[in-house]
């Protein structure tokens, strides 16, 4: 026959057996002050409102979450929607461009007539334009020919885009005066690359990238850089005929051009002189 002793200890034991089950039981239920969700009975303005409280006070990943219960728990109304910009927001706040750019497009396909669609592609424009200050804008010891201009690209269409679709939008003038800055950041990195490969013996090459400049960037000041990189280098090339009517080009349109002011005076050709 067992022992008081052993069977208070059996006792015991399956004692603590059961309380640890249970204990997992209201874990696994959501029944434990720590896994009780406090939004669980909220409204749909309310969790909006919390939200947009969240973000303005920087709590980005708290605002997130609550836009994200938001529209799972009521998918259709019109704070859903709404919920959906405003992630894209908290996200380009954060600085975490591919999310701003996912939620951004993710809008624009679902809403594609939404009222506040403009501020969509506004946004997108705003994400990879920072990016792009991060790769153009900045002073660094990188070469501009080993850096990827694709988002100063994109955020020029996102912009485009905006303007062309939505003239009477608040946010195009700015849109605008953002594409007038892109557009010769652009420019300037295909002079860039074009300088450079001047100064390796690539003429053709430096050719085609400063030809490339003026064609797609027609407006940029830039290219009066790239019109004096294509006469040098028909020179060079020994193509007489198309350096001079690149030259005279370049004359009508740029008659001040610090390019040519010191050989105005010269009997070299003012070119030769660089």
């Amino acid at each position: 026959m067992r022992s008081l002793a052993a069977i208070r200890r059996t006792l015991s034991s399956t004692a603590l057996i059961g309380g640890f089950l249970f204990a997992s039981f209201l874990t696994g239920c959501g029944v434990l002050p720590d896994q009780i969700d406090e939004t669980a009975k909220w409204s749909a303005q309310k969790l909006y409102t919390s939200a947009k409280e969240a973000i303005s006070e920087g709590g980005y990943d708290l605002g997130i979450k609550y836009f994200e219960k938001l529209e799972s728990r009521f998918p259709y109304g019109q704070y859903a929607q709404q919920a959906q910009l405003e992630v894209a927001y908290a996200y380009y706040k954060k600085e975490e461009t591919a999310s701003a750019l996912a939620a951004c497009d993710r809008f624009i396909r679902l809403h594609p007539n939404h009222p506040n669609v403009d501020y969509a592609y506004y946004l997108k424009g705003l994400a990879n334009f920072n990016e792009d200050l991060g790769l153009l804008g900045r002073l660094s010891n990188q070469d501009l020919t080993e850096r990827d201009p694709g988002a100063a690209a994109d955020s020029f269409d996102a912009f485009k885009t905006l303007v062309t679709r939505y003239p009477k939008s608040r946010y195009t003038p700015d849109a605008t005066l953002r594409m007038n800055y892109l557009v010769n950041a652009l420019a300037s990195h295909e002079v860039h690359v074009a300088r450079y490969y001047m100064k390796r013996g690539a003429y053709v090459a430096a050719l085609n990238r400063a030809q490339a400049s003026i064609k797609t960037y027609p407006n940029a000041p830039a290219n009066e850089e790239a019109l004096f990189i294509m006469v040098k280098a028909y020179d060079l090339l020994g193509v007489n005929d198309l350096r001079d009517d690149t030259e005279r080009i370049m004359r009508k349109n740029f008659p001040k051009s610090e390019y040519y002011a010191r050989g105005l005076n010269r009997t070299e050709p003012w070119w030769k002189l660089w």
